[in-house]
């Protein structure tokens, strides 16, 4: 069961950040940037999927996600939660538990055998689908699992994660265009000033990070092979 009160929205996104860091899933490295899947360069770097190996914290973020998505998508507004392939899966389960809802959930793509099928477990026509993830960057992996809930006749008009890059342009408008309200706990600009606050990295990385959050393409493209 959730807990009966929980804090407001901005203090949900401090202590979703301050607890990223603490488990170290928060990676800055100015001088050696990472290559995301993109293939692009970039000084930040975020590995949600160490919050399963947490339990306390795992469950403080899990209350978090749910209570987001009560306040703002209501309190009966789904039948059924559904984790993306493959890190939204340990996610959706807890969330689903706290709200007593059937969980499912959304291969990338169709397995190639059997039933070819895409969505594993128990999804039905008319069903309102949550589709939960560990986070988003512009968007764009999130449209491919709405449509292949939305292909079975169910509904999805909604997407929760736990950390939301909020650096580049549209993506909000994208998945609004599409039909799916984004709903999330803390953002790149969160990490950022509580790792100031905690002075966890040096000023210059703090410095760097920001230059490359107010201008992600730019800074790529200085530094793109």
């Amino acid at each position: 069961m959730i807990a009966a009160a929980f804090p407001p929205k901005d203090e949900i996104a401090r202590l979703t950040a301050r607890a990223l860091l603490e488990i170290k899933a928060v990676h800055f490295n100015a001088e050696t940037p990472f290559t995301l899947a993109s293939g692009l360069p970039s000084p930040t770097y975020i590995d949600c999927r160490k919050l399963i190996s947490y339990p306390r914290i795992r469950s403080l973020l899990m209350d978090f996600m749910t209570v987001t998505v009560m306040r703002e998508a209501g309190f009966e507004a789904f039948d059924n939660i559904a984790g993306g392939e493959t890190a939204g899966i340990p996610f959706a389960a807890l969330v689903a538990e706290r709200l007593a809802l059937p969980m499912t959930y959304v291969r990338k793509k169709p397995k190639g055998y059997g039933r070819n099928a895409r969505i594993e477990g128990t999804m039905t026509e008319g069903q309102r689908v949550l589709l939960v993830e560990d986070l988003t960057t512009d968007g764009g992996s999130k449209l491919s699992f709405v449509d292949a809930i939305r292909d079975t006749g169910a509904l999805c008009g909604h997407t929760a994660v736990i950390f939301y890059y909020d650096i580049f342009d549209g993506t909000e408008d994208r998945l609004a265009a599409h039909g799916v309200a984004l709903h999330h706990l803390c953002t790149w600009w969160d990490v950022l000033a509580e790792a100031r606050a905690q002075a966890a990295f040096d000023t210059a990385t703090l410095a760097e990070v920001e230059t490359f959050l107010k201008a992600p393409r730019a800074w790529q493209d200085a530094r793109a092979v």
